[in-house]
């Protein structure tokens, strides 16, 4: 089971939530996207053994389902983390306050108390948790009221250290130059956020970098015999080669040459693959476009 990678930011985030559960509150990570505000929840649950719910929250929740949530996690002493919290219509989030209160109040007394939750009855065990996630400033986004943010301590999360993550994710699968790689693929990333075209598909920060850490890892499990550059040169390819718009390919090119130089990109065998996409095509009576069995091969590699 993979784990999430330990930094200072997550450290920090770890006693925050942990106080907060021993003043019997909620925790709120705080942040923008992609800085890991749900996996550290989830992480923190796997630490604890613990089962995390996660809820993704919208406009279209009601008291009701809210109410059914609270009420299974506090009778499971479970733990739940409702994703973008401040998506909920304020005048929803108000009526929970009131729920929030009455599950803190009976965590405050002790194990096993009894509460009414909306209109369901529920006992509330004394390992319940309570998180919530937010993007504060973003569109659609409601600030909580006063009786409901003072019930969850926030946590700010800020851009995680990349180049920590990626050399302890690259060394937990054997890499020996990982800290050269990491500061390589790193550098990628930030120049091909910085000069790519802004393009809605386009995703350069950690989900993105997680992704591509996971590719070369396997491909380094597939090939230990590769040598690691062409493996890290593979992975970024294979990642991010078929989304690219047609005027950032050539730039993807030569930002390689700068940051990988006299180093190519291993061959891989694929003419089974390529002969099968040509027969596909020619069997449903399509142009044999070399364009697109091209794409065809990037996708599934």
């Amino acid at each position: 089971m993979p784990r999430l990678v330990i930094t200072e930011l997550t450290d920090r985030a770890y006693m925050t939530l942990t106080l907060a559960m021993s003043m019997q509150r909620g925790g709120a990570p705080q942040g923008p996207a992609g800085t890991g505000k749900t996996e550290t929840v989830k992480d923190l649950g796997k630490n604890f053994a613990i089962f995390v719910l996660i809820d993704n929250c919208d406009d279209a929740q009601t008291p009701m389902i809210l109410s059914k949530t609270l009420a299974g996690i506090s009778a499971a002493g479970a733990w739940v983390c409702f994703d973008e919290f401040n998506r909920i219509s304020l005048d929803v989030l108000s009526v929970i306050a009131s729920m929030f209160e009455n599950i803190f109040d009976c965590l405050r007394r002790g194990d096993n108390n009894d509460t009414t939750l909306g209109e369901i009855p529920t006992i509330v065990r004394s390992s319940a948790a309570f998180f919530i996630t937010m993007n504060p400033g973003y569109a659609g986004r409601s600030n909580l009221p006063d009786n409901l943010s003072c019930l969850f301590r926030p946590v700010a999360m800020m851009k995680a250290d990349f180049i920590s993550i990626a050399r302890i994710e690259l060394m937990s699968v054997g890499f020996k130059e990982s800290y050269a790689l990491s500061v390589k693929i790193v550098t990628m990333y930030d120049m091909m956020d910085k000069q790519f075209s802004k393009a809605k598909h386009y995703e350069f920060q950690m989900r993105s970098l997680k992704s591509v850490l996971r590719a070369t890892g396997k491909i380094k499990q597939e090939n230990p015999q590769m040598p690691e550059v062409q493996i890290a040169i593979k992975g970024i390819r294979d990642m991010n080669l078929s989304k690219l718009l047609a005027e950032d390919v050539i730039l993807f090119d030569k930002l390689f040459e700068d940051l990988f130089p006299d180093c190519e990109e291993p061959e891989v065998d694929m003419n089974d693959v390529q002969i099968a996409l040509e027969d596909c095509l020619e069997e449903q009576g399509k142009e044999l476009n070399e364009t697109i069995v091209v794409k065809a091969m990037q996708l599934y590699s």
